[in-house]
């Protein structure tokens, strides 16, 4: 976020509407999100022990595998429905600020949360309310 906040501080004289900072500061955290994902995603292949912790105690065995089945799920579903999700859910912005983060539409958002949904449900095997 602060990378964000720097990038921003940077280009703010070639925002053509100075009221979009805060959307050029959300697409910034949501492209080194991106970058950050694929890396690390590089280096779990090639160093086994960054994959997590090594021994978790009993309290943290569930959490750590309905944490893990969510993340594979999510993993599995299209980009952009991961994307809507997650911000959705997890950054907790709602649809317009999510429309403006993705430069799509509000009708885009909406639909697209309710395929992500839907798909993660069943690829949860459990059925959507």
């Amino acid at each position: 976020v602060q990378d964000a906040f720097e990038r921003l501080h940077r280009r703010w004289h070639r925002l053509r509407d100075p009221g979009s900072g805060l959307a050029y500061a959300r697409s910034t955290v949501l492209n080194g999100c991106r970058t950050v994902h694929r890396r690390s995603a590089v280096a779990r292949k090639h160093v086994p022990w960054l994959s997590g912790p090594s021994a978790p105690g009993p309290d943290t065995e569930t959490a750590l595998a309905e944490r893990g089945e969510m993340l594979m799920a999510l993993r599995r579903l299209p980009r952009r429905q991961r994307e809507v999700l997650v911000l959705r859910y997890y950054a907790d912005l709602d649809v317009a600020e999510i429309a403006e983060t993705l430069q799509i539409s509000p009708g885009a958002v909406r639909s697209t949360t309710s395929r992500g949904l839907a798909a993660l449900a069943a690829g949860l095997g459990r059925t959507q309310r």
